[in-house]
């Protein structure tokens, strides 16, 4: 229930004017934002790198809603890169489609995409498409395919766990060996289409997993470059020390080498897990999100984990 609601206010405008004018709760949300402006996500990118792990960039925003600010999208994307290859860090970018027009109109989308990845072609950065709740989930893959299908192999893609579909979508991604990060999900599904239960997810997410590295296996096991820009093949994208438990333990049993294995943290959110992942060898790459469009994107992070909840309230109130 509680989550439901987080969900619900995550996409309710009147909260996010309410909360984007309240100091404190930016306060508490830069946790999970590496700050409103370009510059400060460098800068952090730039510390993840002398700690031995890698970055994916992310220019919040989401649901344009008019083609104006899909275009304005488009460009600081394409800004984002730029300085991702003028400052030499390692990290590539991860995008959302309906914030550069998906929603409105998808052949303008379709034509933003392009623009997108063959401005990262030049700088040798593969782009992520994020996925995004249900009804946007054929229309991200069907573009995925055709910029594949052009020859902008830059591209990678997300799936998400608690779909009862992405077993059947991972299988046709892995049949041309595709680049995907894995997780659970974090939209609010109905249970025709979703699983509810958590240990559903968990199961669904560990047979992703087989399929990921299996896939891996069979395309010769591609590891992570050495600038960071193309990551290997399964991006395994949880805190869950389970899951990734299973993960190391199925790559070991199937001779999958650590390097050819990604695992993806979110900014913010157990440093002490992404550490350990490091000095075991694994590549480790956080999501670091910034920009001045926050609101969405934290509050799917309170949803996520009762703990991030607490936390925020404690932090709230405080002086």
């Amino acid at each position: 229930m509680l989550r439901s609601w987080l969900i619900y206010l995550s996409k309710a405008r009147w909260a996010q004017r309410m909360m984007t004018h309240w100091a404190p709760a930016w306060r508490v949300a830069s946790r999970f934002v590496a700050g409103s402006r370009l510059e400060d996500a460098i800068r952090v990118i730039q510390s993840f790198n002398a700690q031995g792990m890698f970055v994916t960039l992310d220019h919040l925003g989401e649901s344009t809603t008019n083609l104006d600010e899909a275009q304005q999208a488009t460009e600081h994307i394409l800004t984002m890169l730029d300085a991702i290859d003028q400052n030499g860090v390692k990290a590539n970018a991860s995008i959302k489609l309906t914030q550069i027009g998906l929603a409105l109109d998808k052949a303008a989308c379709e034509a933003n995409l392009r623009r997108i990845l063959t401005r990262a072609r030049q700088y040798n950065i593969m782009v992520r498409i994020d996925m995004e709740d249900s009804p946007w989930v054929d229309a991200t893959l069907e573009l995925y395919e055709t910029m594949h299908a052009e020859g902008l192999d830059n591209v990678g893609v997300v799936i998400q766990a608690y779909l009862y579909r992405s077993e059947e979508d991972v299988r046709k991604l892995m049949a041309h060996g595709a680049r995907v990060r894995l997780v659970k999900g974090a939209y609010k599904e109905p249970p025709e289409i979703a699983y509810p239960k958590k240990q559903d997810v968990d199961a669904s997410f560990d047979r992703l997993t087989r399929l990921l590295l299996d896939g891996a296996l069979r395309a010769g096991a591609p590891t992570i470059s050495k600038d960071g820009k193309w990551p290997p093949i399964p991006a395994i994208g949880t805190h869950d020390p389970d899951r990734i438990a299973y993960a190391k333990a199925y790559a070991e049993r199937i001779g999958l080498p650590k390097q050819a294995l990604e695992f993806q943290l979110l900014y913010g959110i157990r440093r002490d897990l992404q550490r350990q992942l490091t000095e075991e060898g694994y590549p480790v790459r956080i999501y670091v999100p910034y920009g001045t469009e926050w609101y969405p994107y934290f509050m799917r992070r309170l949803a996520e984990r009762p703990a991030n909840l607490w936390f925020f309230i404690s932090n709230f109130f405080r002086q």
